[in-house]
């Protein structure tokens, strides 16, 4: 059984002298949302293009669901759906058959029945019937999505998809493919909104003038991360005595701030019971402890700040 949806191996990308894509690899797995995270520029859509064949490769390999693009062309291709920028229709048709003039192109066939299905999928049943210049640019993106999986690609590709859209289509957006991905499809999703792909993908990459630096869950729960100090802030009755008290018998907490009755602590997480008590001992009244996480601007900041440190060392 193939393992993962997509796989790209040390894809690459030079025109003339310059290279635009250095030796890129990574894999999507079967039903969860990948990222590519990285500031405009960066290579994610040339990865993209290549990846769907609108551009040619100086090097590298992909395998859809095992296929080689280069040996099974058609049969890996037709496992893909993609929006690479905006979506583009003929506006004086409706939806509806804009849709079906993409079902007639096809490899095997699409039914009504399955224009209807994706219809309801994405939530235009109302408008599927009008012209698409009456379209938002939400609903434009939402028919997108839809042609884009007429075909019931076991992988979607998408560049940019939210570009444009208000917060509340942003959302649906996001549910759309939270929605796919429950019932099996792998998404494959670029974009520079780093707050947005942090409540989107599953595991992330961050590509930086063409190179793939780092490569992620979305969610810190490993080993290494239960070791680093975390951030909390504490409100408490008494925080100028609750400061004495961790400076004399918890020295290894750092005190980084005290505003009104808060305190910000770095510290382990195990030490978290301990602080805990020591305040109530002393009578000392806990009314919160909050745990700062780290959004994903903050990794994706520190990490790309250590690479160009590295690179310059």
């Amino acid at each position: 059984m193939v393992q993962f949806a997509l796989e790209v191996k040390s894809l690459t990308k030079t025109i003339g002298k310059k290279t635009i894509v250095n030796d890129v690899s990574f894999q999507v797995e079967k039903g969860e949302i990948f990222g590519l995270l990285g500031p405009n520029g960066a290579g994610k859509t040339t990865i993209i293009r290549m990846i769907v064949s609108l551009i040619n490769r100086t090097g590298g390999t992909v395998l859809v669901n095992g296929k080689d693009l280069d040996n099974s062309f058609t049969a890996a291709m037709n496992e893909l759906g993609a929006i690479v920028e905006n979506p583009e229709f003929y506006k004086y048709l409706s939806g509806f058959k804009n849709l079906r003039h993409y079902a007639r192109m096809a490899l095997g066939e699409v039914s009504d029945e399955r224009i209807n299905e994706v219809t309801k999928l994405v939530g235009l049943e109302k408008a599927i019937h009008d012209k698409v210049r009456t379209y938002s640019l939400g609903m434009r993106q939402r028919l997108g999505v839809a042609q884009a999986i007429l075909h019931k690609p076991t992988i979607l590709i998408l560049d940019e998809p939210t570009n444009g859209l208000d917060p509340q289509g942003i959302r649906e957006f996001r549910d759309y493919l939270r929605f796919l991905t429950s019932q099996g499809t792998s998404v494959l999703v670029s974009s520079h909104l780093l707050s947005e792909m942090q409540l989107m993908c599953d595991r992330f990459a961050i590509i930086e003038h063409g190179k793939l630096i780092h490569i992620s869950s979305m969610h810190e729960n490993d080993a290494s991360e239960a070791e680093k100090p975390k951030t909390v802030i504490v409100e408490i009755s008494d925080p100028i005595i609750a400061a004495k008290l961790l400076a004399e018998h918890m020295p290894d907490i750092k005190v980084t701030s005290k505003e009104g009755s808060r305190l910000t602590l770095s510290l382990r997480k195990d030490k978290i019971p301990s602080f805990n008590k020591l305040f109530v001992e002393n009578n000392i009244d806990v009314f919160e402890i909050m745990n700062v996480k780290a959004t994903l601007e903050d990794r994706f900041l520190e990490i790309t700040n250590k690479d160009r440190k590295e690179q310059t060392t």
